[in-house]
Formats: C-alpha cells, sequence, structure tokens
C-alpha cells in the first residue's frame, strides 16, 4: 500500500493512502496527485509550444445567480462545492482562472468521468480516418469478445450508454474502484481479478444492445478505449498523445490510471491540469481546430448538436429524476447535453468534475473539485445553475 503523508491548509497531517484516497478528506489531496498513489501511464504533451491563452480577465465579485430559494456569489458556489480549480475562457481568453486550497496551475487533477469525453473525441479522430466507425460492432475490431455479452454491440451503443449488459447502476459503478485497482482492497477471488476479466465475463442482460433506456455504465467505455487502441495500433496513452494531447497545445504531460494488468482505464482515469482541460474545451468548442489545424472532424463534435428524439425519449426513461429545466437533454457520444441546437453540453465526473461548452456564450467553463459524497445531487445541481447563469452573465 502506498501512503503520502501531507499537511493540509490547517496543518493537520492526513494519511492519505493507495485504499483511502477516493475518500474525504484525503480526496482534496488524492485526486491532484493520482501517481503518487497508483499505477498511471504518462499522456506526453510533445513538443510543440503551449497554446497561449491570452488574459481579458473580468470583475465577477458582483455575480450572484438564484438557486433553491436562496442567491449566491461565484465564491459562495465554489466554496460550497469544495473546488479545488475553476477557469473560465470567453472567445480563447481568460475571464477567471482559481486555484483553491493548495491546488496549484501545474498541477493535474482526476477528471473521473469526463474522461468519457476525452476518450470519445478521440474515437472521433479515428473516425475521420476510417479506422472506426460508430456503427462497427464491438466484435470487429475484438474478436476475443464473440460469444460474450458484448456481441451485438456497436460502438454507437457504447458511446450512448445504450448497452444490454447486466449492470446494476451504482453498486457497479463502485465495484469498478475495486475491480481496475482505483484503490487498494482485500476483496481478491470474491471480484473480477481485473478490468478485462470483467469485461470477457460480465454476462448478457435482459435489453437488447441499443434499445431500452440509458443506463449509465462506466465499463463500456473501457470497452471503447479497448477498441480505439486495437484500431489506432497503440496503447491508449500513447494513441491519446499522438492523435490529440500533443496537438493541443497543453502545458503539461496528462496521467491515464492503468488496472495492475496494464489495462487503460479510460471511462475515469485521465488526470489533466486546469488549463489543459480547458484548452481541450477549446478544442470542441472551435469546431476540432487548434488554429489553423483541424485535429478533430467538426462532423464528429457537430453530433452532439442534432436534436435526437430518440436519445431524449430514451434519456428521461432511463434517468431516475430527470432536470426540469432541460426538457430537451439527451446523453451522446459520451457527452451531457442539456440543449443540442444550441450547443450547450458537458462532460461530467464524480465529485464534482465539469467541462462546460456552452456555444451561445463562447464560453468554456472547467471547475475541478472534490465534494465529499461523490454523487451529491444538490451540489451538482448548484454547479450547473451556477455555471449557466455564469455563462448568461458573460453573454
Amino acid at each position: 500500500m502506498k501512503i503520502s503523508p501531507v499537511s493540509n491548509a490547517g496543518g493537520r497531517v492526513l494519511g492519505v493512502t493507495s485504499a483511502n484516497w477516493l475518500d474525504p478528506p484525503y480526496n482534496r489531496w488524492g485526486f491532484r496527485h493520482v501517481p503518487d498513489l497508483v499505477t498511471t501511464a504518462r499522456i506526453p504533451r510533445g513538443d510543440g509550444p503551449a497554446r497561449d491563452l491570452p488574459r481579458a480577465e473580468r470583475d465577477l465579485d458582483g455575480f450572484t445567480f438564484e438557486h433553491a430559494g436562496r442567491r449566491f456569489t461565484l465564491a459562495e458556489m465554489l466554496a460550497e462545492t469544495y473546488t479545488d480549480g475553476f477557469l473560465v475562457l470567453q472567445d480563447g481568453a481568460i475571464v477567471t482562472e482559481r486555484y483553491l486550497d493548495g491546488f496549484l496551475q501545474t498541477d493535474t487533477h482526476l477528471l473521473m468521468s469526463c474522461s468519457k469525453s476525452l476518450t470519445s473525441v478521440l474515437c472521433g479522430v479515428l473516425a475521420g480516418r476510417g479506422l472506426v466507425a460508430p456503427h462497427d460492432p464491438v466484435t470487429r475490431h475484438l474478436p476475443e469478445l464473440a460469444g460474450t455479452a458484448w456481441e451485438g454491440c456497436r460502438l454507437q451503443d457504447i458511446l450512448d450508454m445504450r448497452v444490454g449488459i447486466a449492470w446494476n447502476g451504482d453498486a457497479d459503478e463502485y465495484l469498478l474502484d475495486d475491480v481496475s485497482d482505483y484503490r487498494t482492497h482485500d476483496r481478491h477471488g470474491t471480484i473480477p481479478a481485473d478490468t478485462e476479466t470483467w469485461i470477457r465475463t460480465i454476462a448478457r442482460g435482459p435489453l437488447e444492445h441499443g434499445s431500452g433506456p440509458f443506463r449509465y455504465c462506466s465499463l463500456a467505455i473501457d470497452v471503447l478505449g479497448w477498441v480505439l487502441a486495437r484500431a489506432g495500433g497503440a496503447p491508449f496513452p500513447e494513441l491519446f498523445s499522438r492523435e490529440l494531447w500533443s496537438r493541443l497545445g497543453a502545458e503539461q504531460d496528462a496521467h491515464l490510471m492503468l488496472d495492475h494488468s496494464g489495462f487503460a482505464l479510460v471511462e475515469g482515469g485521465i488526470c489533466t491540469s486546469l488549463r489543459d482541460l480547458g484548452r481541450f474545451g477549446l478544442l470542441c468548442l472551435q469546431d476540432g481546430r487548434v488554429g489553423e489545424a483541424q485535429i478533430v472532424p467538426a462532423d464528429w463534435l457537430a453530433r452532439v448538436r442534432v436534436r435526437d428524439p430518440e436519445l431524449i425519449g430514451a434519456f428521461r426513461a432511463g434517468e431516475p429524476d430527470p432536470d426540469p429545466t432541460a426538457p430537451e437533454a439527451f446523453y451522446h457520444d459520451a457527452w451531457w447535453v442539456d440543449d443540442g441546437p444550441r450547443g450547450v453540453f458537458a462532460a461530467r465526473g464524480r465529485n464534482g468534475q465539469w467541462l462546460l461548452i456552452h456555444r451561445p456564450s463562447r464560453v468554456v467553463m472547467v471547475q475541478f473539485s472534490t465534494i465529499a459524497d461523490p454523487l451529491d445531487p444538490e451540489r451538482y445541481a448548484l454547479q450547473r445553475a451556477g455555471m449557466l447563469a455564469l455563462c448568461d452573465h458573460l453573454a
């Protein structure tokens, strides 16, 4: 077990270990020091210059918004959502950039399930080269999964979270923490030995692939990462660096968690700096371009801006408590889409990770948090309300 004793802002020593780093209060340090706690692979930034982010800062001290019967300032929203870092870019320039509780500009932070959206964009790059296609069956690229629960599953079924496997919601999402070595544990022999083993042995569910309601399933994105590595001819960290990270103008290397077998945990294990996730957001806002270079096919990124009644219906059927303020919301290509035609969509991750793309205001917003409850609906709603209100304010 790895042990990293640290001092928090109050000077009290916390014994952060590879067993407890996902739990509060240890997660506040752990999310910023993932390579010190678990096995990771480097995603190199490449040798090119970092993309300049000019400053166009605005005084936001007077900004307030109303939520749940209360008025919040930006500072109050950030404090109540355990914020580590917050970045707002408009027209490619920094409007505000905040680092809290010792988090630094050069630090990386665990993205949790924001990683899924980054993986989807890599899928778009390979699709643009004809190496994969959304209608491809998984078994076309991974023939070793023929005859398993993944038989008949298309890449698009994965991207839209409509896979027909036996997945027990939040219980299996948390089980993935142990199977995939997010933390050390003593459950050996009672759970699948590693991520690939679980993929190969998981049972079929009652629904067919591509039909029925939206059902969030992180393991499916790990299958997608496996497909992309096979189709791209390189391990996922190398492939992601080659096709995206080294072409983005990133300042820092990113990192990717691996399980003990070396399997890439692309569904939740990518770590980046605050600014570099902002740069990735700009790539998505600007139709896949960095300067004059087309990095991602524009038509791939445009897919989330097409209203899809079937996906809207599947999302409302699958979400236990759909947001009444977003009646047209759906999940597509591993993005949470608030309003497709307006171009309002987000990557979201456990404990309060957000990357918001808001085309009407030309804004990219990044929030890194370590909310104590990983799936705190009240604080998630506060984050979303504050971010959207700030976009409207800036517009």
